[in-house]
Order: structure tokens, then sequence, then C-alpha cells
């Protein structure tokens, strides 16, 4: 643009001002990139999960166990294609930061129900000969360095022993590859024990589990299935509630908290005060040039030229800024994600980002914008 150096050097007029007014933008895009993307990722996550599979704990609370015998019952009905149970295990690997999922199953049952974690025949069949077996998703044996035939101590402060203690050996037998999107997950990335062998091994809560998972023939029917599961335990001592893995999933999130709501909330919060400090700058620079301006006209620049500039000179300082927050947030949130298991900025998260920068600095210069296109000359250059 022939008109390039102009907008240059308006722009940087008041270099100390442009650097804090940049540094600004880069904060904001910044903090709006790792909540927002963090954000995305787990709607992302919710659409991968399954409408076909059912999730039934107890109605007092998804931390209340039920008896292990409401299987069989629950398998009897019909449109019921698999089922398996699962329970919380936790537990620590060395160390009580490196928090591992542990969770108790039955594998067969497991691979029948989630066929996406691709768990083999001679998986389970070495977990069924090894009772203190563990299956293991790769990230985490990744993490780990763990490989087949290792023993993993673990500790917990939940689980008793029979021999009254709080360490649990477990044998490495497998380690399999789930779906990629799946790999990230708590179930791609899993810690998976024998029931039978821990059940027999723990002093308390024996005969009881957590969680039943049920794949059904037909997502259509979820509802009149997840119906008639509650209704089997209605007015007994063992009340359960039962929802598709994908409403299971968003309600245990909305118990931890409304991410949805902080996040829009935090970065709607953000930049609105950052367009008021946008505009603040691009009213105060054209302030200051008003004689200048006068100049530019009375040598026949023309009023919509005029504008353009003004335009284009919040729209270089607006996008080049956050693109910069951008790039910095692309680079953090692998780190800052990582408990989340947030890899990479999604693209959605970007193009959001570009269009409100875009939408900022419009919004920003058109005031200055018109105002230097209304200009008098006389009075500006009598500075008026």
């Amino acid at each position: 643009m022939k008109y390039f150096i102009l907008i240059w050097a308006g722009l940087w007029r008041k270099k100390v001002r442009t650097l804090l007014t940049i540094a600004s933008i880069v904060m904001a895009f910044l903090l709006f990139g790792l909540l927002q993307g963090i954000n995305q990722d787990i709607k992302n996550g919710l659409s991968d999960s399954s409408n076909d599979r059912l999730w039934t704990t107890s109605s007092a609370g998804a931390f209340n166990s039920m008896p292990i015998n409401l299987l069989e019952r629950i398998q009897r009905l019909q449109g019921v294609r698999a089922i398996a149970h699962v329970s919380f295990f936790g537990g620590y690997f060395r160390d009580a930061r490196n928090s591992l999922p542990a969770l108790a199953t039955g594998v067969d049952q497991l691979a029948a129900v989630y066929p996406e974690l691709n768990i083999t025949r001679a998986q389970i069949d070495a977990m069924k000969s090894t009772r203190t077996g563990v299956l293991i998703g790769r990230p985490l044996a990744e993490k780990y360095g763990w490989k087949v035939g290792d023993k993993i101590p673990v500790g917990t402060t939940l689980w008793t022993n029979n021999e009254g203690g709080n360490n649990w050996i477990f044998d490495v037998v497998g380690i399999y590859e789930a779906a990629p999107k799946y790999a990230r997950t708590s179930l791609g990335s899993g810690f998976w024990i024998n029931y039978d062998y821990w059940d027999e091994a723990r002093l308390s809560d024996r005969h009881r589990v957590d969680q039943f998972i049920i794949q059904i023939d037909d997502p259509r029917h979820a509802t009149a299935i997840a119906g008639a599961i509650d209704g089997l335990f209605a007015n007994s001592s063992d009340e359960t509630r039962t929802q598709t893995e994908n409403s299971a999933i968003q309600s245990q999130l909305k118990e931890l908290a409304d991410i949805d709501f902080i996040a829009n909330s935090i970065v709607g919060a953000v930049m609105f005060t950052l367009l008021f400090l946008t505009a603040n700058t691009m009213m105060q620079s054209m302030r200051e040039r008003i004689p200048e301006i006068a100049v530019l006209k009375t040598l026949g620049f023309g009023d919509g030229t005029l504008c353009t500039l003004v335009l284009v000179e919040s729209l270089l300082l607006c996008c080049f800024a956050a693109a910069l927050g951008l790039l910095m947030s692309a680079f953090a949130i692998p780190f800052v994600g990582t408990a989340l298991g947030t890899r990479a900025l999604p693209p959605v998260v970007i193009l959001g980002g570009v269009g409100i920068a875009v939408a900022l600095a419009i919004i920003s210069a058109l005031p200055p914008a018109l105002r230097a296109q209304r200009l008098n000359i006389v009075d500006a250059l009598a500075v008026r």
C-alpha cells in the first residue's frame, strides 16, 4: 500500500502508548486462546461421547456404590447389548503427585462395551490368567516408561488390603492402543485392574461397584431403556440414576463448574475492557493529529481515504497483537491444559480470535475515522 508509511508513522507516534496497548491486546488474546481452547476441547470431547451407551450410578450420588449383582438384572432387559461395571481405585505411582486413573473392572466386559479401546483377545486372556494384572493405555505407559512384564507399585489412601497395608503391586500384562478420539481421555490412558482380585483383597465395600456402563442396541431407545433400568430398582435401597454417556459427562462437569459460562464470562469481560482501552488509544491518537489530518485534506486526500487510513491503522495494531497473543496461547496450551488432555489450540478458536480482533479494530477505529472524515480544514488548522 502506497500510504503504508503514513499508517506506520501514525501507529508509532507515541511509542510507549503503542507498546502498552499491544501488550494489553496480547495478554487479552493469550487468555482468550487458553480459556476458549480448553473450553472448546471439552465440548469436542462431549461430542465424541456416545448416546448408544448408558451410565448407571446410585441415585444418592456418583460416589455411592451399588451391589454388583444388579448387573445380572440389568443385563436381562430388552435392548441391552453389553454391560460392564467400573469402580474407582485411584492411587498414585511412587509419589502422591503422580495420581493414576486406576479403575477396577472385568476387562472382557469393558472390551465389549468400549470396542474403541481396541483391547485384544490376547490382552483379555492375559488379564484373566494374571489376577494381579493391569492393562495400561499407551499414553500412560509412555509417560512412565512402563512395558509388559513390569511390576507397578501403587499407593492409595482409599483401600486397605488384607495385609493391612495401602500398597498394592500390579503386573503389566498388556498395553492397549485406543482409537485417536479416546487416546487422551482417562479411558484411553487407563490403568485397568481386575475387579475380582481387588474385591477379594480389599477390606471394605466388598461386592459393590461404582458404575455400570451399558451398551444398547439403538440410541433412539435410550430414554426408554434408562427408564426401565431405574424402574427395576425404584423404591429399593439401591435406587439408580441412568443417563446417556453424553448427558452423564455434562452433568459431571457441571457439578464441578459450568466451564462454558465461566470461560465466556471471563473472556467477555476482558474483551469489553479491551474495547474501551483500544478505542481510547485511537481517539487520543486522532486528537493529537488533527492539524496533520487537516494538512492531508489540504493536499487533496479525500474523506474516504482518510477514513480508510484510520481503519487500517487500527486493524494493523489489533490484528498483529491478537495474532501474537494467539500464537503464545498455541505454545502454552499443551502445558496449561495437560490435566484436561488439551494438546493443541483448536482451529475454531483461532478463527474466532481473528474475527474478534477485526471487530475490535473496526469498532475502536470507527468514531475517530468518522471524525477525520467530517473534519473542517479551517477549524483543524486553527486547532479549534
